[in-house]
């Protein structure tokens, strides 16, 4: 593992690559080495891949990590990110040249992508005379306890990890400043669908059940770790908004840290759902020994699928989304096909994002055969639903639109 290039304030390397001269030291920047692969383009930015993982797929919870980071540096008039797990360095450049941060630490465990990061991240230059951004190749855990013994804190961490590894959740709070922003990421699909309940129970501390809105139970379930392991930092987080995406699958949220613990476990519970008649319902903890379904078939709690302990408030902040939205609509963000998609993404969020709505959602063709009617259109139960006093979503129906 090794340390790498301008003005980075940890210790000596304890493995250098002798492949590469001078790669562990900390003088000026070397030559950077280019690298030949086909060069990428991303919101008009070009970059190289090299032999890192990258998907296009993931340019939506990027473009949604620059529109935050935007609005931090606006309010704050400051920005110091840590990009923990960096791969080829796009979402560090973009922190850069477009969320105009301060400083960027990127840190990638492997350091066979040394070359394609600092070849990426030269474009972004230097500004006021100072190093901008440094590159470092650490495992996450060990960079972020460094930056938190060294009091060396930061704005925004992004933790663009794989499968369920919630390891460097403690790391991370220790490292971020107060009211900062914490990026997370999971794409383990098999604990968000149930299947693999006790690895959930390890990674999260949620024993996950199937449930029919897996997508959104993997969003809360990484929500319900962060909030746990905050809580005994004597930290609490806030969610500004919760982004599911099918390839992966991935889920990515973006938390706002701040100090004091949850007050009473509030949004912090269990969610169950009756196989029969199809409710779901929030349990609380002191209700756990009189788990019932209202449905009329139903005497005992035999049929209820319970799950939890899950986050089980709002997934987004409405203020939030609508700052975000205009934000994009300032970077020209909204305009081509691209645009679109990302228009109506948080559009879709901000109606979700109602504190009011339930979680979960019934599917339109389950609740017509239990009425044994032909299910209506869709846009007719929506409209039903938007007038005063009634609440609801694409998403209550099956529409996947996290």
């Amino acid at each position: 593992m090794i340390s790498a290039v301008p003005t980075a304030s940890f210790s000596p390397p304890f493995h250098q690559n002798a492949s590469t001269q001078q790669k562990g030291s900390f003088g000026p920047r070397a030559a950077v080495v280019r690298c030949e692969t086909e060069p990428q383009s991303e919101r008009g930015l070009e970059f190289e891949t090299g032999g890192s993982f990258f998907r296009h797929e993931s340019a939506t919870g990027r473009d949604l990590g620059v529109l935050a980071a935007s609005l931090y540096k606006k309010a704050n008039n400051r920005l110091r990110v840590l990009d923990a797990m960096c791969g080829c360095g796009i979402r560090s450049l973009r922190y850069l040249v477009e969320a105009q941060a301060d400083y960027v630490l990127a840190n990638d465990g492997n350091d066979e992508y040394r070359d394609v990061i600092l070849s990426n991240l030269e474009r972004a230059g230097c500004g006021g005379g100072d190093e901008r951004w440094a590159v470092t190749h650490y495992e996450a855990n060990r960079v972020l306890a460094e930056c938190y013994l060294r009091k060396d804190f930061f704005d925004l961490i992004d933790i663009d990890s794989f499968g369920s590894d919630s390891s460097f959740l403690r790391s991370a709070f220790n490292a971020l400043k107060l009211d900062g922003l914490l990026y997370l990421t999971s794409t383990d699909g098999f604990s968000s669908g149930g299947h693999r309940p006790h690895h959930s129970l390890a990674a999260y501390g949620a024993f996950v059940r199937p449930l029919p809105y897996s997508n959104e139970i993997g969003l809360r379930m990484l929500i319900g770790g962060a909030v746990r392991d905050a809580s005994v930092l004597g930290y609490h987080i806030k969610p500004l908004f919760s982004y599911y995406s099918y390839h992966g699958p991935v889920f990515r949220v973006m938390l706002q840290v701040v100090r004091g613990k949850l007050p009473d476990s509030r949004h912090y519970g269990f969610i169950t759902y009756c196989n029969r008649c199809g409710n779901s319902q929030a349990i609380p903890w002191h209700e756990l020994g009189n788990m019932t379904c209202p449905c009329e078939y139903t005497k005992t709690s035999r049929s209820l699928v319970v799950s939890g302990p899950l986050w089980t408030g709002p997934l987004h902040d409405t203020a939030y989304l609508t700052e975000m939205l205009d934000m994009a609509g300032q970077y020209g963000w909204l305009d081509d096909q691209n645009g679109k998609d990302l228009n109506k993404l948080l559009n879709l969020m901000i109606e979700e994002s109602d504190p009011k709505l339930p979680f979960g959602y019934i599917k339109l063709d389950e609740v017509a055969h239990r009425a044994r009617v032909n299910s209506p259109p869709l846009q007719t139960i929506l409209t039903i639903l938007r007038k005063p006093r009634v609440l609801g979503k694409a998403a209550d129906f099956g529409i996947p639109v996290f």
